[in-house]
């Protein structure tokens, strides 16, 4: 999430073009689902080159440095969303978000290219083309292709505990299984009943697993979630304060401050003015694009 009140779109298709020859860079904070759809044109990076041909499906990691490129022959079209699973504390699991989070920070996630025959291509062509769907649907079927990209990877079912397990164990496990907004709400002393230990024991294994205190970590959680609601919804400053999990709305406005060096008012300010830019200034560095 970035810090200076730009918060991006978040499973907002928009539709897009490049004139022969012209390149863009996808310089997004979240990840980025494309679809090609005409035209030939190549993601250039310094470590991976793809050619990109109409239907096939091209995911970017987050802050890539790469571009894509138009062919010197004619236009290249295409649709793109982002992704951000920070947002999605109602459906990830911890262990799950870790993995993004892992697999964006190791540096060797360049792009992942699915060529037009596979299954997924079609399917996400189907949903962009089609538009059958919109609102929330439509996004539920965006987020369930970016999901599916990475099918196999997000780890198996989570089996109980052994009996015999350790408090670790016991923490891991239950933070694999458990949605990241359980935790917002969740006290020290109900995690100390999980884990099955002794408070003191249980700060010092939390910050070995998550690496960083059961403080901070909800407090973390609390914050991305006053974004969401600040971005999505027209809630109250205090009525967004209480449903992230903040007792009180100095307590709230004095935390978001700390963090995002703005109060919750003026960060929502500032998202509009951005998001409002995105649509009447679509032109950029020789993109054309379009929201819907």
């Amino acid at each position: 999430m970035k810090t200076n009140g730009s918060y991006e779109l978040h499973l907002t298709v928009r539709e897009a073009s490049l004139p022969a020859g012209m390149e863009w860079g996808s310089h997004f904070s979240n990840w980025i689902m494309i679809q090609i759809a005409g035209g030939t044109g190549y993601w250039i990076h310094s470590r991976q080159n793809l050619q990109l041909e109409p239907g096939a499906i091209l995911v970017l990691p987050p802050d890539s440095d790469g571009s894509l490129r138009a062919s010197q022959m004619g236009s290249l079209s295409f649709s793109f969303f982002c992704v951000d699973p920070t947002r999605l504390m109602g459906l990830l699991t911890m262990a799950e978000q870790a993995f993004f989070r892992t697999a964006a920070s190791k540096g060797d996630f360049f792009a992942r290219l699915l060529p037009e025959q596979h299954p997924l291509a079609a399917k996400l062509r189907e949903i962009l083309g089609g538009r059958k769907q919109t609102g929330s649907l439509l996004r539920l079927q965006l987020l369930q292709s970016f999901i599916e990209v990475f099918e196999g990877e997000l780890g198996p079912e989570i089996a109980e505990p052994e009996p015999n397990a350790d408090a670790k164990q016991r923490l891991s496990e239950f933070l694999k299984t458990a949605q990241t907004a359980e935790l917002i709400n969740l006290s020290f002393s109900e995690l100390v009943g999980v884990s099955r230990c002794t408070p003191r024991h249980l700060s010092r294994i939390f910050r070995e697993v998550v690496g960083m205190s059961f403080r901070d970590k909800q407090a973390e959680l609390r914050l991305t979630l006053a974004c969401d609601l600040l971005a999505t919804t027209e809630l109250k400053i205090v009525d967004v304060a209480l449903e992230s999990g903040f007792q009180s709305l100095s307590l709230f406005n004095l935390m978001f401050a700390r963090r995002f060096g703005m109060s919750p008012g003026r960060w929502r300010q500032k998202y509009r003015e951005n998001k409002l830019a995105v649509v009447r200034s679509p032109r950029k560095n020789g993109l054309v694009a379009s929201a819907y």
